[in-house]
């Protein structure tokens, strides 16, 4: 587990206490560093299921750096009295690295989503940010994972981001991220967001941190993944209660 940032202790999950922009100087310099990195973006359904699977928390503390990627995770820290000073989203923490990486030509492979999206993603990558290296794209429809990797030990990128979904992206990533020098991070659904497959919540429900709601009333399926909250706010006051 990392050292570079004091932690918040949630549900046994270990949360960076940083902002994004301190986070992204860290990150980038170990890729320059060529230094091998893990990133986990964690919400309270990950907090949840990493809590009912102890072989996955295991995996998530040998990540270098776990971000709070959710609001209920702020408010799990404040319950525990040790605010954290804001949310890190993945899907943040992702364009900020390609934006980077276009700037310095530092090249990125992608694992993830729908073939349609993976194809989309191409183009809108292409289009946005014209300076990254694109080392290899393959959508997430596979059973075998092995050409794959050996693509990507052969490409050695800066960095590897797995849309996968969790807990899929991080056993993908824990299990195949010594075969490069570089940065790792398991981005949920965030290529569907960067290729115009799915809209982003407007600024305004970004910044009230209801972009949770406004994914639910766009996505009603997504009201069987909300319901957790409730359990997981359960869980994080008795953890409050032993620590009085």
């Amino acid at each position: 587990m990392q050292t570079t940032f004091p932690t918040v202790t949630v549900l046994d999950i270990p949360f960076v206490k940083t902002t994004t922009d301190e986070l992204l100087k860290v990150l980038k310099q170990r890729i320059v560093d060529q230094q091998n990195t893990f990133v986990v973006t964690a919400n309270p359904e990950i907090a949840m299921y990493a809590h009912d699977h102890p072989d996955y928390l295991d995996l998530i503390h040998t990540a270098d750096f776990v971000t709070p990627d959710g609001v209920g995770i702020l408010d799990g820290a404040k319950i525990l009295k040790q605010p954290l000073p804001e949310r890190i989203t993945g899907f943040d923490t992702l364009e900020a690295l390609l934006n980077w990486a276009s700037d310095n030509h530092r090249s990125a492979y992608f694992v993830g989503a729908k073939p349609v999206v993976i194809a989309q993603l191409k183009r809108v990558l292409d289009i946005q940010f014209p300076g990254l290296i694109i080392a290899g794209m393959h959508d997430g429809y596979f059973e075998d994972d092995a050409e794959i990797v050996a693509d990507i030990a052969a490409k050695q990128p800066d960095m590897v981001f797995a849309a996968l979904g969790f807990p899929k992206q991080e056993r993908f990533i824990n299990a195949h991220r010594h075969t490069t020098k570089g940065l790792w991070m398991g981005v949920g659904g965030s290529f569907d967001v960067l290729a115009g497959a799915v809209v982003r919540a407007p600024e305004f429900w970004q910044k009230h941190h209801l972009e949770w709601l406004y994914r639910t009333v766009k996505e009603p399926k997504r009201l069987k993944r909300i319901a957790v909250i409730p359990h997981y706010l359960h869980l994080v006051r008795r953890q409050a209660k032993k620590l009085k």
